[in-house]
Order: C-alpha cells, then structure tokens, then sequence
C-alpha cells in the first residue's frame, strides 16, 4: 500500500484525536494497517473541509499555520528578489525545507527545479490544487526507516481524492481590505461508480492580481517607518559620491546636485545631511514592488480503479498544474560599483572614476523610477511553470491475508524565469560615455594614472529617461529548470500470524527510484565569459547543473502485540545509491511502544535512526566562477610556491597590499560529489488520553539530533584550513581540523602542478562548497487539546488546539566547536521564536457553521535585542510580544445540495510585529512572523449535484 490507503478518515484526527473506531486503514509513519489513527509517534491528519473551515485559500497556507513550523517559512510572493520568489515549501522543526519529505499519494513529486535558497532542493507545495485534496497527513520526527532518505524532521503526506459520487462546483471570489489581491475561481469535483470500475476527477482554476507595497500605508513612504517624517532621509536615487576630499568638499559627500527642478522632474526631493551633503532623492521608490504576486493557475486531476477479479484491481492516477506569475521589483538600480566595464588602468573594477565635469573622482549611483522604465509592469520577472504526475498499478488480496500494490509514477516539473535586467555595457556608454585617458586620484591626467577619466554630461545624468531609452540598456535574462522524479514499487503487508496478545503485523517494501535535474542560467551571466556588449550588469549564474541518481531500497516492518494493552513497532531499511556523490547505501532503523493500561490512555515513546543524502544541487552544480584576491596562506607559511622567494612567515607579515602571495584566483560555489549522506537521529515519548468521548488530549517530547550536515565555508577559512591541514596547526597554533575535514578541504583547492614554472603550485581554483561538519540538536514539546459539546438547544461546539515549544536548539559548525544552544541568543545567531500556538472553535447550529481560527506566534527579540530608543524617540523593548492572526469562516447551507461561505483573513488586519529598532525598510522581520497583505475576504459558493 501506498502511505495512504483509499478509505478516508472522516473528520479531523489529530495527536489529541484518541483512539478512534475504523475500519484498518494506513497511515502516514507506518505501512502496516491498523484500527487506531494514533501510534507511536504524533500524526496530525488534517482534512479538506478543516483547510476550508479555518480559512486557508490553498494547501500551502495550511502548512504553513502547523504548530511544528516554529517559524515562518520566507518564501514565495514576498521573495521578490530571492532565490525561489514563487515557490511555497514545509520547514518541520525548522531544520530546513530539505529535511520535511513531502510526499503525494505516499510516493516522491518532481522536486521544484530552482533550488531554495540558491541550493536546496524542495517540493513546491503551492502546486498542489485544493480540489484534489482529501486530507493531508503530518508526522513528526524521523521516519527514513519507512519512507527513506529526508525524512529527518517529519514527513507531510497529501493524499488526494480517491473515492467521490456525483459533482461540486466551488466558486470563489476574494479582494483585501487594504487594495489589490483580487481574486476569482472555480473548483469542479466529479465521480462515478460502475460495477467494477470508479472514478474521480478534479478541475480548478484561479486567478490572483497583484498587491504593491504602495497599497499598504505602513509600506508606502519611507518616512512611515519608526524614524517619522522627521528623521528619516530620502534614498541615495540620483548621487555621485565623492571618493577623495579636496576643494570642492568632504569625502563620501554628493558632489553635484542638480536644482530644485530636475529633482522635481524625477520625483525627488532634496535633503542635506552631514554624511551626504546636498542631494534629492526618493521616499517612494522602493515601495513601487510587489509584496503578492500577480498569478493565474489551472490543473487537473483523474483517478481510475477497475476491478480485474474479486482480489485484483488495476488503478490509475493522472495530475497537471500550470502557473503564469509575475512579481515586480518597481524599479532598476545602477551604480558604478559592479559595473565590470569600469576598470583601472591595471584591469581591474572599481567603483570609481575622474569625473572632469565636475572635478572630482566619484562613484555614481541611480535608481530608476517605474515611470522611466514605463510602468510597474516594465520591471516584472515572470515565472511559467508545468508539471504532471503519471501513476498506476495494480493491487490485491492474497489468501485474504495479505494486501499488496505494485505501481510505478513518474513525474516531471518544468520552470522558467524571464526577468528584466540591464546591459553593462551600454548602460555604462549611456551615463558616462568614452573614457578620456587614466587619472590620479587628484585628478593628475597622465599615462601612469589609476582611474578612468569620463566627462560626464550632467544634464542626461539627471534627467528622467524614457522607456525607449530603458529598453535600449535593457534586455531579459532567461533562467530555466526541470527535474524529473521516476519511481517504481511492491509493497505487501497482513498479518503474518498470530499472538497469545494478537496477531503479528507485518509489512514490506521494495522500492526504485531516479531523479534527474537540469538547471540552466542564462550564459550571459557567467563571470568568467568574456566581457561584451551582451554582458549583464551586476547579476551572477549559479551555473549549470544537470545529474542523475538512481536509488533502490527494501525494507521490512513489524507490529508486535507483546501484551494485550503493549504493542511494539519495529522497522528497518536498506537504502542503495547510485550517484557520483559518496553516499553509497544507508541502513536505517525505528522502535516503537504502544501501552494503553486503559481503553482511554495511550503511553507511547518512539527511536528512530534517519539520514538525508545530499541535494543533488549540493552534488551536480557547475557553479558560478569569479575571481578574487586570496591570500595564500599555505605559500606563506611554509615559504612555498608563490611565497618561495620570501621563506616561511606568519600570516600577519604576509598579508599586507603587494605581497607575492595575494594574488588573483578563480573562486566558485560548485557541487561536491565528495559529500556523503547527514544522519539523524531521534526520540519521542508522550501520551494521549481521552478524557472523556469527546475530549482529548496528548503531550509528546521530541529530540532530533542531526551528524555530519552539509556546511559551506568562506575562501578564506578554506584556505587557512588548508595550511594548517598541511603543516598540523592554524597559524595561532591551534590544532588542524579533523582528518575527515582535512580530506574534504583538500579536494575543494585545485593548485597548478608546473615543476620549475614561475607559477607552479599557484591556486588555480577554490571552490568553497559544502562540507559534511556540522552538527544539529533541537527538542521540544507538542500539546494538542480536542473538545466537542453538543448542546440540546444551541448546537454543537467543538474546540481544536495544538501548541509546540522548543526547549533547545544547539548547533555547531566544526567537530572541535563548542555545542552552543542559540535557542535565547540574540537574533544574529537565531530570528524564530520559541513557541507557536494553533486553534480553532467551530459552532455548529442548523444550518449555520461558524468557525474562528487563531494562530500565535511567540516572543521574539528585536531587531536590536536591547531595551532602547531610537533616533525619532521611539521605545524598543528587547523582545517583541507575541503575534497572533485570526481568520473567521461563516458557512451557510441551503438545503442539502448548496451553500455558500464568507471567509475573513487576518480579521484585526495585524500585519506585522511593530519593532522601532528595524529603522530600515520594510521595518519588520518577516522570518518571525507577518502578513502584509492585511485583511481579506473571500466568497465561495459551493453546488453539488
């Protein structure tokens, strides 16, 4: 069986949920069929209709509101500019998005194709369509001896609709209160049953406009911030910074302004401050972004079972999602600080430049307004995505002892990017137009000069351009993606014998899989790619990455009855790679007790062993190569190579400007195929009493430990890691890294091997990839409370509540380290708060169903993490309160065929925690919690028939 079987569990059965009555079904953390939702671990099951009652608009949103997720997932709409800016993903325990396995049907999706954060590998939640759902099931703590490797912190199963008669039609329509996010969409659901044959099918489309930062007050104006109209100072929009004092003025001041008039043409306004001088800029640019993407999406689902014989049956599954989005940056930046085009006479970038107009060597900055570019629209990265997931198989009964499935899937995932961004080359042309000769620092034009001389025409240097003009720097750079996932398998399991306590459970698996990944950037920004009139202004590639891996696993389990009231579970799995990483295989193991010493208390505690092999981004990139001055520490040191002619030395004495061995050198983030699999462990023991039918509740302790995780280290840790690998010591004299990190270390530097050569033993390359260092230890605690009340005359109430605090979370990077708990540090070391608290109270009466959902996420440090005040006179404590949302849902029904359902979200329009010490822009942390899209409402009308 799959990790979730066709029968549905009806209603909401969370950790507090007890133990039901119903038929054997399977649930997520175990294969192995059983009559209890409730085992040795936590398993939270949530259903479509709850995702609906407490106001979720897609499955993602959900997820993202589980008490287990102790912090708030930055991703998706409000990443603009980051890594995965249309992507939503699932972060248990908050380990990383790359240690939840997320699963669909209980088999692995095609992972999105751009990486988290640069070189993470996840599921994007945000394509799996609501109409599908049945109900999502979430387990905490590690279960790679069932499922394999990443799950290290839990696993999330979504399990989609196999069984429904007749048809729904779901309409929806949404604004929010403050402007923008206007939304509309259908959902049609279907199904028939024959004699032998059933099936399903899903359809949904939605369509969301976008939301600005100018549509939201607190984000509109800079001068909204803590700092007040008073003390806060326009953006650096149009500004040439002086580079040396001399007559004209003080170093690091404007050093031309250009009247009233032309800054009133751009927009700006004037300001004199004693580090900038006399200057205009704006207070409104960077709120011309997008804060909530605009985004149209449609998919399909279909789901096909045919009855072969009594005891065999033939099934089949069939899902696409597409998705065309766009977020927008509002405005362009350029500045002479990476232009590649602007370089000393030596070769080398510099930011800076004689300036004979003016007289002075400047940096020049500009950001562009939306209105020069021609409209918000002009500055709008676009995403196109498709993926579809193909599965089938057949199942059935043997002996009516055992059930048994063999299937295969495969699914395919396909991005691309389209983003505007400038040309250097012609950009640079426009603004500063030929270089005129080389020039001291002074201004001493000679042959022997430093810096490039430009007469920069001031009046086009402050003067609005116009979208033709934009569009002649311009172009787009395309990033593209797709991944496949392919998997094939046999599961069996029964009931093997029995027991003097019950018969012996047992189950078994056998399992192939090969994921694939082709990532592709666009060539023009390679660093190392000759400069031209096609180069790309300040924007570097991650490189290619194309690879392959092909694993295959068995595995076997147990359910135990020792006693009548102690049950034990016992799994393990044999995990076999094929890659060109180190991983090679990986054997991991889980135990688990069940006691009830009554009907109505379950005892459990659980051990688990897990592991995660390494992203294949971690493994296959190419990588972006640049090059950088290093210091070569080993040459120094041990008076070798570069540093020969000078004899050994400390590094002190070496690294000074214009000693031998600082040099220029090629330095990239690439893939490692040396980096071998993270292992986990972890632990959990709680309980779940049913106090009464129809209340519960459960209290469970965790720990997760986690060995050997991929860590990346700067280039020169790297290289001072080398020197002491190589001579036994750093240069303060403490001891070298471990063997294992030496060996990673030293394949990570390339040196030329040129015996006799100038150049011989010169660092041709470092690539400061990931490492197998450090060490994770995180535990805590997860609460739930379940309550239902049904009155004779006021109907029926019911309470729902989940609550996780962690009690520890240390962390250490090297084996030497100390373990240091960043659980109460300072926000530089650690932003999530330490405890969250979900909960619903739903009443039901007649006709009428109304629901209030609530979320609260714990105190959480400042911005500066002391008591104190700002420039403006603003208080600051060092911890922030608790911030908390509320959705309200109001269904009507009329009749038993239609109803209709008002859903309010983030009813008191709390869209941030207001912190007076994060005096920058946008003025909040959004990893501890917020939502600037405010309050919003949404109808939906639901017909069946």
């Amino acid at each position: 069986m799959s990790a979730a079987s066709e029968e549905t569990v009806s209603g909401q059965a969370t950790a507090s949920g007890g133990t039901a009555t119903l038929d054997k079904v399977t649930v997520v953390g175990s294969r192995i069929k059983r009559a209890e939702i409730e085992g040795p671990t936590a398993v939270t099951v949530v259903t479509r209709e709850d995702i609906d009652r407490e106001g979720f608009q897609s499955v993602a949103d959900m997820l993202q509101s589980l008490s287990q997720n102790a912090t708030t997932s930055y991703t998706g709409d409000l990443g603009v500019t980051g890594f995965s800016p249309n992507a939503q993903v699932v972060n248990l325990r908050n380990l990383g998005p790359g240690y939840t396995l997320v699963l669909i049907n209980g088999r692995r999706p095609a992972q999105y194709p751009q990486p988290y954060n640069r070189d993470n590998n996840v599921v994007n939640v945000r394509a799996i369509p609501s109409s599908a759902v049945e109900r999502i099931e979430v387990l905490s703590g590690g279960a790679s001896a069932i499922y394999g490797s990443d799950a290290v912190a839990g696993v999330v199963n979504i399990v989609l609709r196999e069984n429904f008669d007749g048809n729904q039609l779901r309409l929806t329509a949404g604004t929010t209160a403050n402007g923008g996010g206007d939304t509309g969409g259908f959902e049609l659901l279907g199904g028939r049953t024959g004699d032998r044959w059933s099936a399903v099918w899903a359809a949904q489309y939605r369509a969301t406009d976008p939301v600005f930062a100018d549509q939201r007050d607190f984000l509109s104006d800079t001068r909204k911030g803590p700092l007040g109209y008073d003390f806060t100072n326009p953006a650096l929009s149009l500004i040439m910074i002086r580079g040396v004092a001399n007559a004209n003025g003080p170093v690091n001041h404007n050093a031309y302004y250009p009247g009233q008039a032309a800054c009133d043409a751009l927009g700006f306004e004037t300001r004199t401050t004693s580090a900038r001088g006399l200057y205009c800029g704006s207070f409104t640019q960077p709120a011309s972004r997008s804060i909530s993407n605009k985004q149209e999406a449609m998919s399909v689902y279909g789901h096909g079972t045919f009855d072969i014989t009594d005891t065999t049956q033939a099934w089949a599954t069939a899902s696409y999602f597409e998705s065309e989005s766009a977020a927008s940056s509002g405005t362009e930046f350029w500045g002479t600080s990476g232009d590649r085009f602007n370089t000393t006479r030596t070769g080398a970038t510099t930011a800076f430049l004689w300036n004979t107009s003016t007289r002075d060597l400047v940096q020049l900055q500009r950001v562009f307004s939306p209105e020069e570019l021609g409209g918000p629209e002009a500055a709008v990265s676009k995403f196109d995505e498709y993926t579809y997931d193909i599965a089938a198989g057949v199942n059935g009964v043997i002996g009516d002892r055992f059930n048994w499935d063999a299937f295969g899937s495969y699914g395919y995932y396909s991005y691309r990017q389209d983003r505007p961004r400038l040309l250097a080359q012609a950009v640079h042309n426009y603004f500063l137009g030929p270089r005129l000769g080389w020039a001291s620092s002074t201004g001493v034009i000679s042959a022997t000069g430093l810096y490039p001389v430009h007469n920069i025409d001031l009046a086009k240097w402050s003067a609005p351009i116009t979208p033709d003009i934009y569009r002649s720097f311009s172009t787009r750079v395309i990033n593209e993606g797709e991944t496949s996932s392919s998997n094939a398998g046999f599961n069996i399991n029964g009931d093997l014998f029995d027991l003097p306590a019950g018969a012996l459970g047992w189950a078994a698996v056998a399992e192939w899989n090969r994921q694939t990944v082709d990532l592709r950037s666009d060539p023009r920004t390679d660093q190392l790619r000759p400069i031209d009139d096609q180069t790309i202004y300040n924007l570097t590639s991650s490189g290619r990455t194309v690879g392959e891996r092909d694993r295959f696993a068995i595995g076997t389990e147990f359910r135990i009855p020792i006693f009548e009231t102690l049950t034990a579970q016992a799994a393990a799995r044999w995990d076999q790679y094929d890659d060109i990483s180190n991983v090679d295989d990986a054997v991991t193991y889980n135990l688990g007790l069940e006691w009830r010493p009554v009907d109505s208390l379950l005892l459990r505690g659980s051990y688990a062993t897990s592991f995660r092999a390494p992203d294949m981004q971690l493994v296959y990139a190419e990588g972006s190569a640049s090059f950088a001055s290093v210091l070569d520490e080993y040459a120094c040191r041990s008076g070798t190579g570069a540093g020969a002619a000078q004899g050994p030395r400390t590094r002190t004495q070496c690294n000074v400007t214009g000693d031998p061995t600082i040099y220029q050198a090629q330095t990239l983030i690439a893939g490692n195929p040396e980096l071998k699999e993270e292992e986990g462990e972890s632990w959990g023991a709680g309980f779940v009493w049913d106090i009464t039918d129809s209340m519960s509740a459960s209290i469970d302790y965790y720990r997760i430990k986690l060995e050997d995780a991929a860590s990346q280290f700067s280039n020169d840790y790297l290289l001072q890691s080398e020197a002491a690998c190589r001579l036994g010591s750093f240069s303060d004299g403490s001891p070298a890294p471990s063997q294992a990190i030496c060996d990673s270390v030293l394949t990570l530097i390339t040196r030329e091997n040129s015996p006799g050569a100038p150049t011989d033993q010169r660092i041709q390359r470092i690539n400061s990839a990931y490492i197998n260092t450090a060490l994770t230890d995180t535990s805590g605690i997860d609460a739930t409370y379940r309550w239902g009340y049904d009155t004779d005359r006021y109907g029926t109430f019911t309470t729902d509540l989940a609550y996780t605090l962690v009690l520890t979370n240390e962390y250490k990077q090297l084996e030497g380290d100390d373990l240091i708990d960043y659980r109460d540090r300072s926000p530089y070391y650690w932003t999530p708060q330490r405890s969250r608290v979900r909960g619903s109270v739903s009443w039901n009466y007649g006709d009428w169903t109304t629901t209030v959902f609530g979320t609260r996420l714990g105190s959480a440090y400042s911005n500066a993490a002391v008591d104190g005040t700002n420039a403006a006179g603003g208080w600051y404590p060092r911890r922030l309160p608790p911030y908390m949302l509320y959705n309200l849902s109001v269904q009507k029904r009329f009749g038993d065929n239609v109803s209709a359902e008002l859903q309010v979200v983030n009813v008191l329009d709390n869209q941030y925690r207001l912190d007076n010490s994060f005096t920058a822009y946008p003025f909040y942390q959004p990893w501890i919690g917020a939502d600037p899209l405010g309050r919003r409402f949404y109808l939906n009308l639901n017909w069946r028939f």
